[in-house]
């Protein structure tokens, strides 16, 4: 619910019989229906872009087809470490403690910043929801697990992305079951294509175009419904031209969903930049995410080798809004 601060004299401009609680009111004004009266939204519109989180970004700015100024990533980029709490083998988060792991982010998120232009570098837990098990089926995170990590973010200024590796499911039922977080104002949500099948680790899943609108639509949906602060961040993963089936008809550019397109994939330097740049030849999903992959020595476990540096990363074309390692 959207509530802001007009003058009195400014009412009647307004829909009729808003309710005038003092000499500089409080007006509770849902997006619907407002948004049928032209001067409501108006108002709205000032109220939102008044604010740093409804600012678009650099990338954002320069394509017609966002026609809302909101955006989590004006100012700050995002720095998240990947994996499950449970597995040693899943990534870095069930490597550490969660205070190990906010302590490693702070320091990485430093030299970031040195290198950053100037731009804040926003620290986030990138946690898999959805584990896909042999011939699809999926393994749901425990809700206490999650939450210790979701409460700990809150009382320390970082986000928390929960993962959805599909599976045999749908990928908008798969996103459903995660809206409830999204009730956590510091909660955004990804899907990972490569896992949308039923024979993991033997065959690349891939989703369609259709399926990712439909996703963002859904998620929108739910975010105006249940009358959710903020926009939130969808992310996608690709690390191959299959896994987006009909990739030029994407869509992005919604009111409170911004889609990120991350390039995902292990490998030698030269590898992790021809990834990125295919993937950045998709222009209708212009906020760009980059992951990379520690060495823990793990037999079989694909690595980046070498690591790029920060700067390294903060070279490619286009920059990347969301950086994360696994």
């Amino acid at each position: 619910m959207l509530t802001f601060q007009v003058s009195a004299q400014n009412t009647s401009m307004l829909a009729p019989n808003l309710p005038v609680l003092s000499a500089k009111p409080v007006l509770d004004i849902p997006f619907f229906p407002s948004v049928y009266f032209p001067e409501q939204l108006a108002a709205i519109r000032s109220y939102e872009k008044s604010y740093p989180h409804w600012v678009s970004t650099e990338t954002e700015a320069k394509i017609p087809a966002y026609p809302y100024e909101s955006s989590l990533l004006l100012n700050n980029d995002v720095l998240a470490f990947y994996g499950h709490p449970n597995s040693t083998r899943m990534g870095i988060l069930g490597r550490y403690s969660i205070e190990d792991l906010a302590g490693r982010l702070d320091k990485l998120a430093e030299e970031y910043r040195k290198v950053s232009g100037g731009r804040g570098v926003t620290t986030a837990f990138y946690i898999i929801y959805g584990t896909v098990w042999p011939q699809g089926e999926i393994g749901i995170i425990n809700e206490e697990t999650l939450m210790r990590y979701i409460d700990y973010a809150l009382e320390h200024d970082m986000l928390v992305f929960i993962d959805h590796q599909i599976g045999r499911y749908d990928p908008v039922d798969s996103l459903k079951k995660m809206l409830p977080y999204l009730r956590y104002p510091n909660v955004h949500l990804a899907l990972d294509p490569e896992w949308r099948t039923t024979r993991p680790m033997k065959e690349i899943g891939s989703v369609t175009a259709d399926e990712i609108n439909r996703a963002q639509r859904v998620m929108e949906d739910y975010i105006i419904q249940n009358k959710l602060p903020g926009d939130r961040m969808l992310v996608i993963h690709q690390f191959n031209v299959n896994m987006i089936k009909n990739r030029s008809t994407v869509e992005s550019g919604r009111r409170t969903v911004r889609l990120v397109h991350c390039a995902d994939g292990f490998g030698r330097p030269f590898l992790k930049r021809d990834s990125y740049a295919s993937n950045a030849l998709a222009l209708t999903m212009p906020i760009k995410g980059f992951k990379l992959f520690y060495n823990f020595g793990i037999p079989g476990a694909g690595y980046d080798n070498p690591l790029l540096t920060p700067k390294e990363v903060y070279a490619l074309n286009p920059r990347p809004y969301l950086i994360m390692y696994q």
